[in-house]
This record gives structure tokens, C-alpha cells and sequence, in this order.
């Protein structure tokens, strides 16, 4: 009988072949043809699952995207059954800066993908993001959450304080990228305004 072939777990195979590619060389020099070469493929096989350069991007950034929930997750699990709003913000926020070679590759490609997609009409016509917002609705759900349990400052904007994590997060996570500061500087910045927006101080374990 022919072998029964899994459309997905072949999808996934060059999805994850774009990544390591495209970590190393950059998104903008990677080509459908690099990436079959990285997957030990055919560049027919690749254009076979993704038509053009653009659909094979969006694939691969989900991908990424799963990767890095689970690197959350996985956060999350670390610091026990009932985290807290706190321990959670801070794996969330811990999770996407470029720590380890892992994260790099995410805050590199995900970067990446945002400027291509200003000047790229293909790209912006389909964001990979479908809810560019959910970041930020989930930090502030668990800012008010604190501020609630009388954990965090209640007199802070929790929608403000959010926008500002993130965008801290974000920069911080380009300064470790091309070599301004280290990781800890960096974590030690985001537990600085964590400590000032929870009443209790350190009230989770750092990463």
C-alpha cells in the first residue's frame, strides 16, 4: 500500500526549515529555495504547500507564534498551579525577550516580519497576528485583576501600564539583540517598573 503521507506534519517540517534559516541569514535574504534546501526537500514540494513566498512566511511566523505559547506555558507551569497575576505578566513578558538562542530567532523574525510588512503589500494584506491587541488586553486584565486583590497600585492606569510593559519589553528585547545589554540588564529593567506597579514588592520567583 503507498505510504500515507501527513500534509501537516510536512508543513510543519518546512515551516520550522524557514525558521532556522531565516535566523541565521535574516527573512528578508530567505528564498523558497533556501528553505527546501534547509528542509531537505524539493523546491517543488515547498511551492506545492505554500504557492508563494508570502503564504510560506505567514505559515512559518505561525509556527513560531505556537512556539512561542508553549514557551509561555511552559513558564507558567514553572511557577506552580496558581501563579498569580504578577508571576504571570512576567512570563509572558520574560518569555519573548532574547534570552537563549530560542528566543533570538523569535524576536528577530518577528521583528523582522513587522518592518517587511510596512513596505511588503503582500505581508500587510495578511497579518499574522490575528489579534494584535490580545497582548495587551490580556496584561491589563491581569493588572486590574491586582489591583482588585490589592495587590498592585490602585491609583495606575492598568491599559497604560500594559503599553508600557510591552513597549519596554520590545525595546529591551532589540538593545539584547544587537549586543547594548545583557539579558539580566534587561530583566532587571522590567522588574524595576514591575516593582513599582505591585504594592508587595517581588512577590514571584525571577527568571
Amino acid at each position: 500500500m503507498p505510504k500515507r503521507v501527513d500534509h501537516e506534519e510536512r508543513r510543519s517540517l518546512i515551516a520550522e526549515a524557514l525558521i532556522q534559516v531565516a535566523g541565521r541569514r535574516g527573512l528578508h535574504a530567505v528564498g523558497m529555495r533556501d528553505v527546501a534546501a534547509e528542509a531537505g526537500t524539493s523546491l517543488r514540494l515547498v511551492q506545492y504547500y505554500f504557492q508563494t513566498k508570502e503564504k510560506l512566511l505567514f505559515h512559518g511566523l505561525q509556527h513560531l507564534t505556537d512556539r512561542f505559547t508553549a514557551r509561555v506555558g511552559a513558564r507558567l507551569a514553572a511557577a506552580g498551579p496558581h501563579p498569580g497575576p504578577r508571576a504571570t505578566i512576567e512570563a509572558l513578558l520574560l518569555a519573548s525577550l532574547p534570552t537563549d538562542q530560542e528566543s533570538r530567532t523569535f524576536h528577530l523574525l518577528y521583528s523582522s516580519y513587522s518592518i517587511l510588512s510596512v513596505t511588503d503589500e503582500a505581508l500587510a494584506a495578511q497579518p499574522f497576528v490575528d489579534n494584535p491587541d490580545a497582548a495587551e488586553n490580556s496584561l491589563t486584565a491581569l493588572l486590574q485583576q491586582a489591583q482588585r486583590a490589592g495587590t498592585a497600585a490602585g491609583a495606575v492606569d492598568a491599559r497604560k501600564e500594559a503599553i508600557t510593559l510591552l513597549a519596554i519589553t520590545a525595546t529591551m528585547g532589540t538593545s539584547i539583540l544587537v549586543g547594548q545589554r545583557t539579558p539580566e540588564a534587561a530583566i532587571a529593567v522590567l522588574h524595576h517598573h514591575l516593582d513599582r506597579i505591585f504594592d508587595n514588592g517581588r512577590t514571584s520567583p525571577h527568571a
